[in-house]
């Protein structure tokens, strides 16, 4: 049956079948129930959903609170070695990437593998402390005086490639091994796409380090992409030398390969990245999802040139050089293309496509693109190919617990120029979740979700206390309901859930903790990467 005969079924009320589709095969050949937004029923039509947990409760407890059952290990925190050249785990750590050892081979070993792990900003006033510089007095401009504070803050951002493998039943960091390996606000990066060498970033082919990298994404082809949030970390901590128009692109890593060049492609725009989700169109085409988080910014896609090639990894390497970037209008519920060549628009204000994405905020303004509250993490359900989207808060609008939104391409196709949408999870008291950031599907299709505020007992987000991981229902009697699974220690955000591909494991970070796993004799917390075990994530 061709997809397009097939994918006629959504729109009947018995028997309703829907391809079991994450993007990134076209038609897999196995059916299922649809779920209401594709087939126009209402929710609880599909097959109920088990929870495998029994979930916790708010906390303000300084400790990572589990369900009961589960327990955590710690893998690396900022601080530690990996390897023999003396490079350290990162401060801050955000995304994490599991890929099975055996990736490039087609297998799915879940007890080893390679982990790409964010680490999104450097926390300088605890590094005074490490010093012995007196906080209160320091000043950033100064800061050329200290050289050696200086290498503390490049070298706590950006990533980290670590080979872990479970023994003994918990993760380890396999150490000095040859895979491990930093890029960080030093490292030499090559930009590619239609900003490479132009005017609009000052004549640069290569660029110094990586920051601001929040969450990301990974490739069809099994590489990293790491998201640089921001574009104003270096010149805020008084960085010498620092060029705005070198920071705020998505940054692509192989980690099976140092020898290959790290980039960042201009193609995809020049914003507050927070992740990516990537998936492909109906004719084999790379599609890929992107939010800026910051308030009253834009929801992007990115449609690559050429088709992806499922069998080999090479020609893919050039898939995100060439291709078109759209902004989305929520109040045409369509994708407006950010092309100069096209748009008389951009060419009144831009001076060629080099300059629309490098200022791609300003662009996405200009042709109409839909201004929203937050827009961080997006994912493509692995089902039926939906498009979720976190809009964490924007308290300027009164809005302070954010909502998950939920877009549905045109005929199932991530080409289509159109599109609708829903809003899946409201935040506030009513759902039990707050100001959601971080978004995973399991295989079931439930969304697990990670939060971002901070509480005190006297403002908005008291009721809430720390902040939680969740596990939402995206079918079934339980569809939109909020489950918690942990809760956070004191001040952090518990970041970039990731799990194995036998869901036995789940990655966790636990970014910027007030004072949770303190260094000897410091009163301040080490962010850090944890895996999480106990039982199945995912019934």
């Amino acid at each position: 049956m061709d997809r397009r005969l097939f994918l006629t079924y959504a729109g009947s009320t018995t028997a309703a079948l829907v391809a079991a589709s994450s993007g990134i095969g076209a038609l897999t050949g196995k059916a299922m129930t649809a779920n209401h937004l594709m087939n126009g029923q209402p929710s609880g039509k599909g097959k109920p959903l088990t929870v495998p947990f029994k979930p916790v409760g708010r906390s303000w407890e300084n400790e990572l609170v589990l369900p009961e059952g589960y327990k955590y290990n710690i893998i690396a925190s900022y601080g530690d070695v990996i390897n023999s050249e003396g490079e350290i785990f990162g401060d801050s750590a955000d995304l994490t990437v599991y890929f099975p050892i055996d990736s490039l081979e087609g297998g799915n070993n879940s007890e080893e593998g390679l982990i790409w792990v964010n680490h999104e900003f450097p926390e300088p006033g605890n590094y005074l402390k490490l010093l012995d510089i007196n906080e209160a007095s320091f000043k950033k401009e100064n800061l050329a005086n200290y050289p050696k504070l200086l290498q503390m803050q490049k070298e706590a951002v950006g990533g980290s490639v670590i080979h872990v493998k479970k023994e003994k039943g918990e993760w380890q960091l396999v150490k000095n091994d040859t895979y491990n390996r930093r890029v960080d606000g030093t490292t030499s990066i090559e930009l590619t796409g239609p900003a490479r060498g132009s005017k609009a970033v000052n004549g640069a082919v290569t660029v110094e380090g990586s920051l601001g990298n929040c969450s990301g994404g990974q490739t069809l082809w099994n590489t990293a992409l790491s998201c640089e949030e921001n574009t104003f970390y270096g010149s805020s901590y008084g960085w010498p030398n620092f060029d705005d128009t070198h920071y705020g692109w998505v940054v692509e890593v192989d980690v099976f390969d140092p020898k290959k060049p790290v980039r960042k492609h201009t193609a995809l725009g020049r914003f507050a990245h927070e992740n990516t989700a990537m998936g492909l169109t109906e004719d084999g085409r790379v599609v890929v999802y992107m939010g800026d988080d910051k308030r009253d910014e834009c929801f992007y896609k990115f449609i690559s040139n050429k088709k992806f090639n499922p069998n080999s990894r090479e020609q893919n390497f050039g898939l995100l050089e060439e291709g078109t970037l759209y902004v989305a209008n929520l109040g045409k519920q369509k994708w407006v293309a950010l092309d100069y060549a096209s748009n008389s628009s951009l060419k009144n204000k831009f001076t060629d496509q080099a300059d629309v994405l490098t200022n791609a905020r300003d662009a996405g303004r200009v042709v109409g693109g839909t201004l929203l509250d937050r827009p961080e993490d997006v994912e493509i359900h692995p089902h039926d190919g939906s498009v979720f989207l976190a809009l964490t808060n924007n308290s300027a609008h009164g809005n302070f617990h954010g909502q998950i939104v939920r877009f549905m391409p045109a005929n199932g196709d991530h080409a289509s120029d159109s599109f609708t949408f829903e809003v899946f999870v409201a935040g506030g008291q009513q759902s039990g979740i707050t100001c959601p950031d971080n978004l995973h599907f399991d295989s079931k299709g439930n969304l697990w979700v990670v939060e971002d505020f901070g509480a005190t007992e006297d403002n908005v987000y008291a009721a809430f206390k720390n902040c939680g991981v969740f596990m939402i229902p995206t079918d079934g009697k339980n569809y939109g309901e909020t489950f918690q699974f942990a809760s956070g220690p004191k001040g952090c955000e518990v970041t970039g859930p990731w799990l194995t591909p036998d869901e036995r494991t789940l990655f966790l970070d636990v970014q910027h903790p007030d004072t949770w796993n303190p260094y000897p004799g410091y009163e301040f917390g080490r962010s850090c990467l944890v895996a999480v075990q106990g039982g199945s994530f995912s019934k």
